[in-house]
């Protein structure tokens, strides 16, 4: 049945926590191993000892489609890039869709990995199962470095917003005459201020001597204190709240040293980013933003249209249509920290180009809500990013 000579052998992993399933087949449909392996290194060697001696018999290349890529399955989706074997990521959301359409009587490790072979199949004949099975390109080191990098940056503002959140509503119980010597509670010398001391209570005693001492407070925002102290006032919660105020107010400190460092670390990775550099030549573009795009898009390689760059970053809408209606739908296949980036630099951008503003106004004169016209200017700048990274030229202003 199987006589034709194969022209690759095809290798399917179902990706566990511990362990994981993987099937060998070749590209004639032929199912020739089938073997589970651990998530060490005992595991992988396993994995490559086998893979390499059928390489030898068929004398074939190997291509590998796995689930998790960048995820659970680190670190043995970057040794198989490095030993220059074929990777594909295993698209969720399509192979849902496929499970859907062809559902199993039952449900195994062993038979998920074996449907992995069965959509290299699919991929090969069936137009509509393009793209199930994404070809990975692995990201410059720099890259690579970005996304680490805006990641924790991102995690780490998201918890100086939750903190800030609890120590500002916290002091506005304890002391809300203390919280309106500042506009942002978050000013330096203001979080200088209330970690200065080892009771809050003290700060309505402070001498001037003292203050200046404090590191960013001057004149004029010792002066700002010296009248607060006047009529301070604290409420009795204070006795045990006001310790988790300057607990908050330290964290916050911390926080802001983090991030700026990691900054830092990412302006020195995008000038090695050519994805970055590029993006830094569209205005509005900042370093922040474009770091944090470069670092998710990975490699420009990935992308084969301008279309699905756009999906990706969240800029297109996906048609749903039906008779006479017309409408549609947020794609799933966002990533949600590259939209956030590019929903940013998309707004700052249409401030600073004014075609960009005018096409801005013209989609709010239409009925569209402020979101829905970054959208629909971020989807137009994803064809110039597109045409940017392919042709690798920067960005050239409108006349």
């Amino acid at each position: 049945m199987f006589s034709h000579t194969p022209h690759d052998i095809r290798v399917s992993i179902d990706v566990g926590c511990k362990s994981h399933q993987v099937a060998v087949g070749l590209s004639t449909g032929e199912v020739i191993a089938e073997f589970s392996i651990s998530h060490q290194p005992e595991g992988f060697r396993t994995f490559f000892a086998k893979l390499e001696q059928l390489e030898q018999q068929y004398q074939c290349p190997v291509r590998v489609a796995m689930e998790g890529f960048n995820g659970y399955a680190r670190p043995l989706d970057s040794m198989v890039l490095a030993r220059g074997w074929q990777l594909y990521n295993i698209n969720n959301l399509k192979l849902a869709r496929f499970k859907e359409i062809f559902p199993g009587a039952a449900k195994t490790d062993a038979i998920d990995a074996r449907r992995g072979l069965e959509l290299f199949q699919l991929n090969d004949h069936l137009p509509t199962a393009k793209n199930v099975l994404q070809l990975v390109a692995e990201p410059p080191r720099e890259n690579q470095m970005l996304k680490r990098l805006s990641r924790r940056r991102r995690r780490l503002v998201n918890e100086r917003v939750r903190v800030s959140n609890n120590f500002q509503a916290d002091l506005q119980a304890i002391c809300p005459s203390l919280l309106a010597l500042t506009g942002d509670a978050t000013n330096h010398w203001f979080l200088q201020l209330l970690t200065s001391t080892n009771d809050l209570r003290k700060l309505s005693r402070m001498h001037l001597k003292t203050l200046r001492k404090i590191h960013s407070i001057g004149v004029r925002y010792a002066s700002l204190i010296q009248r607060w102290q006047k009529q301070a006032q604290f409420s009795v919660e204070v006795e045990w709240v006001g310790e988790m105020i300057q607990q908050d107010a330290a964290r916050i400190l911390e926080l802001n040293n983090q991030i700026k460092a990691l900054e830092t670390k990412m302006a020195a990775a995008a000038g090695q980013s050519f994805i970055a550099s590029t993006l830094a030549t569209l205005p509005g573009f900042g370093p922040v933003c474009t770091a944090e795009l470069a670092g998710e898009i990975g490699h420009e390689v990935r992308f084969t249209k301008e279309a699905s760059l756009a999906l990706y970053l969240g800029m297109a809408t996906l048609d749903n249509s039906s008779g006479e209606y017309r409408g549609t739908k947020i794609p799933r296949q966002v990533n949600r920290r590259a939209k956030a980036a590019m929903m940013v630099a998309v707004d700052r951008h249409r401030k600073q180009i004014p075609a960009s503003q005018r096409y801005y106004e013209k989609k709010r004169a239409e009925g569209k809500g402020h979101n829905q016209a970054v959208r629909a200017l971020g989807r137009h700048l994803c064809r110039i990013i597109f045409k940017m990274l392919k042709e690798r030229r920067a960005y050239i202003p409108p006349n």
